[in-house]
C-alpha cells in the first residue's frame, strides 16, 4: 500500500497515555502538523514497538509542561527506512477500496496483479477491500506466495476476542457471507502460500478487516498474487466437475469442442488417480436424431518427460490420451488394447495416443450415447500444459439420423431385407427438415456375401450438392459406392459383396463389430424431393474343387439349420446361392440380371426366371379336397349372416306400426 520508504520510530524509556494534560509526544501521518495525527503519548500506558507512516514522511512533536521535566529522561528515537512495495494496478476508492481488473492488467501489459497487505498504520474498524474482476467468460485465480500470521502486536484498540485482524476471500463481487471461501484469523487460522483459491464466476471479492487497527501494519502479512483464465464451455457444464461437459442433441445440432480453455485445470490434483481427466457427454433421443458422429480434426500432446513409452497399446499405455466409446455398447467400461492410429466405424470404443494434423478420425455411433475422454498424465500436467494457450485436441460432433430417415440399423436375416427414403410416415409429426443426413447400417449374417439392388433412385438434380448417396465397408477407407444426380446408371451394374469385405479390421478390441455395410443419404434440399428403395439379399457362397468349378454336391448338405441350406444354385460362375424359398417369391434374389435398354430387366435362368417359376406352378399339386371344404363352409356362413340381415329387418318393421297404431 505504501510506494516509498517510510520513517520509523523505536521505544526508548519513553512511556504513552491515551490522555497526556502535561508533556507527551504527538506523530504525524505528513510533512506539518496539518497533517493527520498517528497518536499522542506521554509517561504513562503502552508506548508501541514501532510507527510507520502511510508514505515518506513523518512529523514528530513534542510539547512540555510550564513546570519542566521531573526526572529528566526525555525520550529518544530512531529512524529508519521501511522497504518500498510494488505499486498495484488498479482503481482506489478512497484510503483503502480498490478495483482490479483484467483490463487493468491487460493495459500495463501484465499477466498476473499483485496486492500486499498493510504495511503502514490504520485506525482501529479498518476495512479494505478489493474487488478483483474478469472479463464475462473469466475466472480469478487468487494465490499467495508469502504469507505469515502473528499475534497483534502493536494495536491501537485492546480487543479480547477472537479473529481482532481477519482476511475472507468471497466467490462473488461483494462481501456475499453465503459464498466465503476462506476466512483468515490471527489468532487460529494457518497460513496457506502458494494454494489456489478459484472462482466460480469471473468475481473474486477480498476484505481485509481490523478491529484494533495498528501503528506498524497488519499481523496477516501477504503478498497476493491474482490472474484470469478463460474458463468459455462449449457444452453445459456438469455440476460437481471441474471440466465435464454435456452436449444435448435438443439444445444444438451441431457444434466445435476442444480441451480446456482454463488451463487451471491441468494444475489439479486428483485423489487416488494417476490422470486428469476432462469427460465429454453426447447424448440425443432416437425421437430426434438415432446417430452422432464425431470428427477429431486435431490432437496436439507434448511428449512426456516423466515416462519414454511410446504409444503402442493406447488402452494400457501411461500416456496422454483421447478416448471415444459408447457406454451402451461397452456399458461404460473400456478395458482392453486397441490400435492408436486406426479409427473405425461401428466398434463401440476408440483410443488415440498420436499426435495429428492432417489425418481426421471419425467415429460413427450405433446408438445415442457417446462420451468422448480428455486423460492427461498428472506427472506432467501442470509443467506441460498449465497456461498453454494451443488446444490439446480439436473434435466437430453432429447429431444425424433424424425421424425421416427411418430405422437406423437393420438386423441381419437370411432373407434379407428393404429400406425406402424418405419414410413418410414421420411427415405426419415433424417437420420437413431443409436438409438430411441419415446413415443407416446393414447387418449381414456371418461368412454370408450380399448383394444390394438400388431400384427407383431419384435426386432433385445431377449436381451432387442436391444429394449424395455413399456406401461404405468396413474393410476399405474410401467409399465403395458414391452415386449422385448424374451417375445412378452405375447402381444397376451392382454385383455381390464377399464376405470378406464386410468384416472390421483385425484389431485386438474388446467388442468386434458384426459384419455390415453402411450407407449415407446426404441432402441438403428438401428430403421430400429425393427417394430410393434399397432391397438385399444374403447369399451363401459355395467352396470350390480344385480344377476351380462350384462344388455343387454342397447345394443340400451345406449348413447344418435350415436357413444355412445351398438349396438353389444363382445364375454365373461366383457360386453363390439361396434357400429355395426365395425362388420365385416375386424379388429378384440371385445377381445376374440383363436389364434392356428401355429399362425393363428380366433374370436369365435366375431365381424368377419365367421358365423356372412356370414350371414350379404346373408343377404343384392341388387338393381339390380342401378347395371343396373351404368353399362350402363359405358359402354356409353367407347364408348365416343373410338370414340374420333379414330377421333384423323385420323387427324393426314390426315395431314402427306398433307406434303409428298408439297415437
Amino acid at each position: 500500500m505504501v510506494g516509498e520508504p517510510d520513517r520509523e520510530l523505536v521505544r526508548d524509556r519513553v512511556r504513552g497515555a491515551k490522555y497526556c494534560p502535561y508533556d507527551y509526544l504527538r506523530v504525524y501521518d505528513g510533512k506539518d502538523a496539518n497533517s493527520p495525527v498517528i497518536g499522542t503519548f506521554c509517561g504513562m500506558g503502552k508506548f508501541p514497538y514501532s510507527i510507520i507512516g502511510t508514505s515518506e514522511d513523518l512529523f514528530v512533536e513534542f510539547v512540555s509542561s510550564a513546570a519542566g521535566p521531573l526526572l529528566n529522561t526525555g525520550f529518544h528515537f530512531n529512524v529508519g527506512n521501511w522497504p518500498g512495495h510494488v505499486e498495484t494496478k488498479g482503481t482506489r476508492n478512497g484510503t483503502c477500496d480498490w478495483l482490479l481488473t483484467a483490463d487493468d492488467l491487460a493495459a500495463n501489459g501484465d499477466s498476473e496483479g499483485i496486492f500486499l497487505s498493510i504495511a503502514h498504520w490504520y485506525a482501529p474498524h479498518t476495512s479494505c477491500t478489493y474487488l478483483i474482476q474478469g472479463k464475462p467468460n473469466q475466472v480469478v485465480r487468487l494465490y499467495f506466495p508469502s504469507f505469515r500470521i502473528t499475534r497483534i502486536q502493536s494495536g491501537i484498540q485492546e480487543f479480547s476476542g477472537d479473529c481482532g485482524e481477519s482476511l475472507t476471500l468471497y466467490d462473488a463481487s461483494w462481501p456475499d457471507d453465503s459464498r466465503i471461501i476462506k476466512t483468515f484469523c490471527d489468532t487460529f487460522s494457518r497460513p496457506m502460500e502458494k494454494h489456489d483459491f478459484v472462482s466460480t464466476s469471473n468475481s473474486l471479492f477480498v476484505r481485509f478487516e481490523s478491529k484494533t487497527g495498528s501503528y506498524a501494519g497488519s499481523s496477516l502479512y501477504y503478498w497476493a498474487h491474482y490472474d484470469f483464465f478463460n474458463n468459455t464451455h462449449f457444452g453445459t457444464p456438469i455440476l460437481g466437475t471441474s471440466c465435464d461437459e454435456e452436449f444435448l442433441s435438443w439444445k444444438q445440432a451441431k457444434g466445435y469442442v476442444r480441451s480446456p480453455m482454463n488451463t487451471l485445470v491441468y494444475k489439479r490434483n486428483e485423489v487416488n488417480s494417476n490422470a486428469i481427466k476432462c469427460r465429454y457427454k453426447f447424448v440425443t433421443d432416437k425421437r430426434i436424431y438415432a446417430r452422432i458422429i464425431i470428427t477429431i480434426n486435431n490432437i496436439n500432446f507434448k511428449s512426456n518427460p516423466y515416462n519414454n513409452a511410446v504409444c503402442g497399446t493406447c488402452w494400457d499405455d501411461r500416456l496422454d490420451k483421447l478416448y471415444i466409446w459408447e457406454p451402451s455398447i461397452l456399458g461404460g467400461a473400456k478395458s482392453g488394447n486397441a490400435s492408436s492410429v486406426v479409427s473405425y466405424i461401428g466398434s463401440g470404443a476408440t483410443c488415440l495416443c498420436t499426435n495429428t494434423n492432417t489425418t481426421r478420425h471419425r467415429f460413427i455411433s450405433q446408438g445415442e450415447n457417446v462420451n468422448v475422454e480428455l486423460s492427461v498424465e498428472s506427472s506432467h500436467s501442470a509443467t506441460s500444459y498449465f497456461k498453454h494457450l494451443p488446444p490439446l485436441f480439436e473434435l466437430e460432433y453432429e447429431f444425424v439420423h433424424g425421424p425421416l430417415c427411418g430405422a437406423a440399423v437393420f438386423p441381419s436375416h437370411v432373407d434379407g431385407g428393404e429400406l425406402h427414403f424418405p419414410h413418410y410416415e414421420a411427415l405426419g409429426y415433424v417437420e420437413a427438415p431443409r436438409s438430411v443426413h441419415c446413415i443407416w447400417e446393414i447387418r449381414v449374417s456371418p461368412n454370408r456375401d450380399v448383394w444390394i439392388q438400388y431400384d427407383n433412385v431419384r435426386f432433385v438434380s445431377k449436381d451432387c450438392r442436391d444429394g449424395t448417396l455413399n456406401v461404405f465397408l468396413p474393410s476399405q477407407v474410401t467409399p465403395h459406392l458414391t452415386v449422385c444426380g448424374h451417375n445412378v446408371s452405375v447402381l444397376k451394374t451392382s454385383s455381390p459383396i464377399p464376405a470378406t469385405n464386410l468384416r472390421s479390421p483385425a484389431l485386438t478390441t474388446s467388442f468386434t463389430p458384426a459384419p455390415h455395410v453402411r450407407i449415407q443419404f446426404i441432402g441438403p434440399t428438401t428430403p421430400a424431393k429425393a427417394a430410393f428403395k434399397i432391397v438385399w439379399t444374403e447369399l451363401l457362397h459355395l467352396p470350390r474343387n480344385q480344377d476351380g468349378t462350384v462344388m455343387t454336391s454342397r447345394l443340400i448338405e451345406d449348413g447344418k439349420g435350415e436357413d444355412n441350406k445351398c438349396e438353389f444354385l444363382c445364375p454365373g460362375d461366383k457360386g453363390v446361392c439361396i434357400p429355395a424359398r426365395l425362388v420365385c417369391n416375386g424379388v429378384v434374389n440371385c445377381p445376374g440380371t440383363i436389364h434392356k435398354g428401355n429399362g425393363s430387366s428380366f433374370q436369365s435362368a435366375g431365381d424368377e426366371a419365367l421358365e423356372l417359376c412356370a414350371t414350379r406352378l404346373v408343377g404343384q399339386s392341388v387338393d381339390w379336397r380342401l378347395i371343396t371344404i373351404g368353399a362350402c363352409a363359405g358359402a354356409i356362413l353367407a347364408l348365416i349372416m343373410v338370414a340374420l340381415i333379414v330377421r333384423c329387418c323385420c323387427r324393426c318393421c314390426f315395431k314402427r306400426v306398433d307406434d303409428d297404431d298408439d297415437y
